[in-house]
């Protein structure tokens, strides 16, 4: 019972399955995935994924636009709300601040950010959050914007304890990517080790940062497995319990049941 609870399917390369989605699709479910979140990067591809995935019920979607999206137009909470209306649309997102890609003056991250979560608590959905190198300017933002009211997850974790602890503190679960099966990343490993069981949720970010074994190859989602698995062996767990534990999660904080 495995959830990705953090991909983008309209990137994915389906030459592997002859550019057929439906494909893909049931040969992720024959390996044991159960649902896919697909996450909203900028407003110009958001129709074109919306449709893709369509009605698979194994797949739900966000609406939102990256911290790091510039080319396209900025979103308006009112336009927020309005795609969040659709039952498809289980969060508000990916929003947040990047300060590792983008240079300058950032007030245009922040803004964006705040419009995000407000969106987020007007349609009472929770918030999807890109937080790199901005540790304490993302946590601030959500303070002071009650994002605790809708809450949400910080995906793609790669901060440190502290991080995770605020976090928590103001509601968000973390979310693993791969990230956590690199031996260099200790401080993302020794959060996975530590964070409650009700806490945290497994992603893969396909199809960008794949896990070991795959590492600096195309990543799909079913190789949230490895994720699950790395997880298990730093807690001491089994592989099923993990895979049930962030399904639970995800199911709780999003809604969203195939």
């Amino acid at each position: 019972m495995l959830v990705d609870s953090h991909c983008h399917l309209d990137c994915l390369d389906l030459s592997p399955y002859e550019h057929n989605f439906g494909r893909f699709v049931l040969d992720a479910k024959s390996k044991g995935l159960q649902h896919m979140m697909c996450i909203s990067i900028d407003l110009e591809a958001y129709p074109a994924m919306r449709e893709l995935v369509g009605d698979f019920g194994d797949i739900s979607v966000t609406a939102g636009v990256h911290p790091n999206a510039r080319d396209g137009r900025n979103p308006s909470i009112e336009e927020l709300v309005r795609l969040a209306k659709d039952p498809k649309v289980v969060g508000i997102g990916e929003t947040g601040l990047d300060y590792f890609r983008s240079q300058g003056d950032l007030e245009w991250q922040r803004t964006r950010f705040r419009n995000h979560i407000r969106a987020a608590k007007k349609i009472g959905k929770p918030l999807v959050v890109h937080s790199r190198d901005a540790k304490e300017d993302t946590l601030k933002v959500l303070r002071e914007e009650g994002a605790e009211e809708v809450g949400g997850v910080i995906h793609c974790f790669t901060e440190d304890w502290d991080m995770a602890v605020r976090a928590m503190e103001l509601d968000f679960h973390i979310s693993f990517s791969g990230i956590v099966t690199f031996k260099n990343a200790q401080s993302v490993r020794e959060v996975a080790q530590k964070i409650p069981h009700d806490r945290y949720l497994i992603e893969t970010d396909s199809p960008y940062l794949a896990p070991v074994p795959y590492r600096g190859k195309t990543n799909y989602p079913i190789y949230v497995r490895h994720v699950a698995e790395q997880i298990a062996e730093l807690r001491g767990e089994s592989f099923a319990q993990v895979a049930e534990t962030s399904a639970d999660n995800f199911y709780r904080l999003f809604g969203a049941r195939s």
